[in-house]
């Protein structure tokens, strides 16, 4: 460090180190001024580019979550790259693979061993077809890779080049794919006429993207 800090930039530093410990990434903007009774995330701004003038911090252009400690960065093993985190997938094309580079919107820095089993990568939620087990509009949902799934488990499935996120039943050739919403009927499959590929089972749910991890 090059020069000491002040004690409004000591909390914003500590701030940030609280919430990497207990969340896995780091605050946005908007969220260090809420917690430290700032005016506007143009505040936080100021107070995290003389974080970074001091060497504490280091910022990722174009991204709300861009902040980086050097202190771990380095602590990185020598000869591996540091990690990007978890990939999270937006949209995913018809037909293309779920983790193809073109459907990875940007990284969370929350590691992988977070969540057990691993998560593999976050899905963003679109729709409320799994709301009565709190997974809502905008959720991450954090997804380990496997195709062998149990009964009852939330499933990532691919249907017909359509990757949707359903509650996981089978009787013999007969695979139904249930939503957690009344208003949405179940989806069922015929396995002997109809490809069903899984994509990966839930571990996980950070809330609205930016929220608490849940697993």
């Amino acid at each position: 460090m090059s020069r000491p800090l002040t004690p409004r930039q000591q909390n914003v530093y500590d701030f940030i180190v609280k919430t990497l410990n207990e969340q896995g990434y780091p605050p946005t903007r908007a969220e260090i001024a809420r917690a430290l009774g700032f005016r506007s995330p143009n505040a936080a701004e100021e107070h995290l580019r003389a974080l970074e003038r001091k060497g504490v911090i280091r910022m990722v252009a174009g991204t709300s979550r861009g902040i980086r400690l050097p202190a771990q960065e380095q602590a990185e093993p020598e000869g591996e790259p540091p990690s990007q985190g978890l990939p999270i997938i937006g949209e995913v094309a018809a037909g293309s693979p779920v983790l193809a580079t073109e459907h990875i919107d940007r990284y969370c820095p929350l590691p992988p061993e977070y969540f057990t089993p691993r998560a593999d990568y976050l899905l963003r939620v679109r729709g409320l077809s799994m709301k009565d087990v709190g997974i809502l509009e905008g959720d991450l949902l954090a997804v380990h890779r496997t195709e062998r799934v149990r009964d009852g488990q939330i499933v990532v499935a691919r249907l017909e080049d359509e990757v949707t996120v359903k509650r996981f039943r089978r009787q013999g050739p007969r695979v139904w794919l249930e939503a957690e919403n009344p208003d949405f009927a179940p989806i069922e499959v015929d396995l002997r006429n109809e490809a069903l590929e899984i994509e990966g089972i839930g571990v996980g749910v950070i809330r609205g993207g930016n929220g608490q991890a849940l697993n």
